[in-house]
């Protein structure tokens, strides 16, 4: 029994010393877990080890020299058995496994399940990147799905916020580790998938050991995630954290930060986009318009716009020759034709039969007697042997100015 009372209670150096005191009574002991989160860096002296039981949620802080880690190559879920002491450190009444020895047993069960079931949704197709929609520039409205005032929380609403004022938020606070975590996150999940105007869902939590984010690599939360027609972004933990819904989701974040920075466009940024874009297009569209106006000014330079008459003053010119030309070529055709005609009038009129009477010569014709008249006339023919009369016979005789009548007296032949 204790010798304190309200009076005279125990100050907390006390407390941590007797404490201390009894746990180094324990003595060494081999301890044997699954490695969970190693903190080592080369240049540190003393590293330091979570150690989990892989069968029941329980785990023990383990303190070495950073010597021991250099050359084991350990990672997180090796099943390790370690050498220690029990040690509890009285100034900040923290307890911890003091190593002296670490002995590899095998692959952690932990991570040699999460690796098995990896595999297998591979080979189902869950993590075929033809599955990943899109995420939209501009959402509507951000699901969220995160720990109750958790640093996430406050990092994702703080950074969306600061891109975009205006952005709208649906939050759903669930568990993010321990048994209770997938269902509540399941079931947040469907919501936020139904909900109207919900364009995006974000599933955040900050970092920690691989049994905190065991949830996150659970398949009941994989099949979820793979049936919302909702893009999902996963921002689990840190960089080197890579939970089986980083493959499954449609967009890995490293980190909750870096989600709201993926789903939630910088307004300020957009802006000065927009405006150098608008820049740029009011520039090209006045360098075009300029480009245009030199060219007009080069055509309009040309002499043959300068003075637009121009062609219309050459091919009068040209119709003007072409007149004149057309009109001698006439002038001298209607010539030539005259000249030959007046050469092949007077050739006629010299051999005409008006010209040959006009030089004494005389047509002499009989009246046919038994020829029928024409128009009222008697029918004369042309004598042209003295077969063609008989004496008595009727006779016109023609001469260059008139016509008299004869009658045949005698018909001599020549000799």
């Amino acid at each position: 029994m204790s010798d304190t009372t309200p009076e005279s209670p125990w100050p907390v150096r006390d407390l941590n010393t007797r404490v201390k005191q009894w746990i180094e009574r324990l003595g060494h002991v081999w301890v044997e877990g699954q490695l969970a989160q190693i903190n080592y860096k080369p240049s540190w002296k003393l590293s330091y080890v979570t150690l989990r039981d892989p069968q029941a949620e329980a785990s023990v802080q383990l303190t070495c020299p950073s010597s021991l880690l250099r050359d084991m190559d350990l990672s997180d879920g090796d099943r390790v058995v370690v050498y220690g002491k029990p040690a509890f450190y009285a100034g900040r009444g923290s307890f911890s496994l003091w190593v002296t020895q670490i002995r590899r047993v095998g692959v952690g069960e932990l991570l040699a399940r999460i690796n098995a079931l990896r595999e297998a949704l591979a080979r189902e197709g869950l993590f075929d990147p033809k599955r990943k929609k899109p995420l939209p520039f501009l959402p509507r409205r951000v699901g969220l799905i995160t720990g109750r005032g958790s640093a996430a929380e406050r990092d994702v609403l703080a950074v969306a916020r600061d891109r975009w004022p205006e952005v709208d938020f649906e939050v759903i606070n669930t568990a993010v580790q321990g048994p209770s975590a997938v269902p509540e996150i399941v079931k947040a999940l469907k919501v936020l998938d139904d909900a109207a105007g919900v364009d995006v869902i974000i599933i955040a939590r900050g970092g920690g050991s691989v049994e905190d984010l065991l949830p996150f690599s659970e398949e009941a939360l994989q099949r979820a995630v793979a049936t919302c027609s909702t893009p999902v972004v996963s921002a689990i933990g840190h960089e080197p954290d890579n939970p089986i819904l980083d493959n499954v989701a449609d967009v890995r974040a490293a980190t909750p930060t870096d989600a709201a920075k993926r789903v939630v466009p910088d307004v300020l940024a957009e802006r000065e986009l927009v405006a150098q874009l608008r820049a740029r297009g009011r520039q090209a569209v006045v360098g075009y318009v300029n480009n245009q106006a030199d060219y007009v000014g080069q055509l309009a330079s040309r002499p043959v716009l300068a003075d637009p008459y121009t062609p219309i003053h050459r091919h009068a010119e040209e119709l003007d020759g072409w007149r004149r030309r057309l009109r001698r070529e006439v002038v001298s055709l209607v010539e030539s034709q005259s000249n030959d005609v007046a050469s092949l009038r007077a050739r006629v009129k010299a051999l005409g039969p008006a010209a040959t009477l006009a030089r004494g010569y005389a047509v002499v014709q009989v009246r046919d007697p038994d020829a029928p008249k024409q128009r009222g006339a008697d029918a004369y023919s042309v004598v042209t042997s003295i077969g063609d009369v008989a004496p008595g016979s009727q006779l016109r005789v023609r001469v260059g100015d008139g016509s008299m009548g004869a009658a045949v007296l005698n018909v001599t032949p020549a000799d």
